[in-house]
């Protein structure tokens, strides 16, 4: 890892109309508009998504390295977040992050260490710890053997 602080640059180009480009080194255009909330029409990343985004994919990048680390085997993890938009003494604001997180891991694993490295994950999400709104976790920790029989 490259020593702090890390600086990350990003472009953009807007014209009155369409849809604003975001550019960064070394990685592909990104295309992004209003989202259907504030009348945009919803078929592309908005501000609003790409925040969401960035915090659920922080926290999956997060999580491999602490399983790595921590030796945890596992086989699959499958998130869910939701952002909730709302206004807060007129400003308007993320107010949570409801993340609801499923983790299989192989039969005879340490259930409860999959559980800590999940919960230590979201402590240590530097994009969720930039952010007033809260993540709420909640965490379903599974073997392959539960799931196979569930047909999941």
């Amino acid at each position: 890892m490259h020593p702090f602080p890390h600086r990350y640059t990003v472009t953009t180009s807007a014209t009155a109309v369409g849809d604003i480009e975001l550019t960064a080194p070394g990685v592909d255009v990104l295309r992004t508009t209003t989202p259907a909330e504030f009348d945009g029409p919803g078929d592309r990343w908005s501000p609003e998504t790409l925040l969401t985004g960035a915090v659920v994919d922080c926290f999956a990048l997060t999580f491999r390295g602490i399983a790595r680390n921590s030796k945890l085997p596992w086989l699959s993890l499958h998130c869910d977040i939701a952002g909730t938009l709302d206004r807060v003494e007129r400003v308007t604001q993320f107010i949570e992050f409801d993340l609801q997180v499923r983790l299989v891991v192989p039969d005879g694993a340490d259930r409860v260490q999959a559980q800590r490295v999940l919960e230590k994950a979201e402590q240590n999400c530097l994009v969720a710890n930039s952010l007033k709104a809260p993540v709420r976790l909640t965490i379903d920790v599974e073997t392959a053997a539960a799931v196979a029989l569930g047909g999941v």
